[in-house]
C-alpha cells in the first residue's frame, strides 16, 4: 500500500475510543491494547477501498470479535486450569485498579443492565456510534438496537430518580 495516510488517520481518530470499547469487554488494558493493535494491524491487510467508507464499524466490529475470541478462549483455559488454584487465586491490585477505570465512565446505574444494553449504550455514547454501525458491529438489527437503547435508558432513568430522592433527603450528623 503506497497510500498509509488513511490508516495514520484512523489510528488517530479512533484508537481511544477502541482501547476504551476494549478494556469495557475485556476488564484489562494490557489484553485491550493486544486486541486494538491486532485490529490495527488487520486493518493494514486490508484494500483502502473495500474499508475506508466504513471504517468505524468495520475496526469495532473486529476489535469486538478479537475480544470476544481472547474471552473464549481465557474461559477455555480457566476450565483446564485446577480448581484449588482459582480459588485461591484473586486479582491483582493493578487489575483492580484498571477495572475501577473501565468502570468509572460507566456509572454505578449500567450494572444493572443485560451486557446487550451496556454494549450498545458504550457504542452509541461513548464511541458515538450511529445505530446503522452498531448493527453492523453487534449483529442485532437496527430496530433492535434501537429498542435496547430506549430500554436501557428508560432503566437508568427510572432508577436514577428512584435515587434522587434519598439524596436530597439524607442527615447531616
Amino acid at each position: 500500500m503506497n497510500d498509509s495516510s488513511w490508516i495514520r488517520k484512523a489510528l488517530g481518530e479512533f484508537e481511544s475510543p477502541l482501547m476504551r470499547y476494549a478494556v469495557s469487554l475485556l476488564g484489562n488494558i494490557d489484553r485491550a491494547r493486544d486486541v486494538v493493535q491486532e485490529t490495527f494491524l488487520r486493518l493494514c491487510e486490508q484494500n483502502p477501498d473495500a474499508v475506508r467508507h466504513h471504517v468505524a464499524p468495520w475496526l469495532f466490529k473486529v476489535c469486538r470479535n478479537l475480544a470476544l475470541d481472547l474471552r473464549r478462549k481465557e474461559v477455555r483455559m480457566a476450565v483446564v486450569a485446577n480448581d484449588a488454584q482459582l480459588r485461591d487465586r484473586s486479582p491483582s491490585p493493578g487489575d483492580v485498579l484498571e477495572r475501577k477505570e473501565a468502570l468509572s465512565k460507566i456509572g454505578r446505574l449500567m450494572t444493572n443492565l443485560s451486557e446487550n444494553q451496556r454494549e450498545v449504550l458504550r457504542l452509541k455514547f461513548q464511541s458515538g456510534l450511529r445505530y446503522k454501525e452498531i448493527s453492523e458491529i453487534t449483529g442485532l438489527s437496527v430496530s433492535n438496537v434501537g429498542f435496547i437503547l430506549h430500554t436501557a435508558i428508560k432503566k437508568l432513568r427510572t432508577r436514577l430518580e428512584e435515587d434522587r430522592p434519598q439524596s436530597q433527603f439524607r442527615r447531616v450528623k
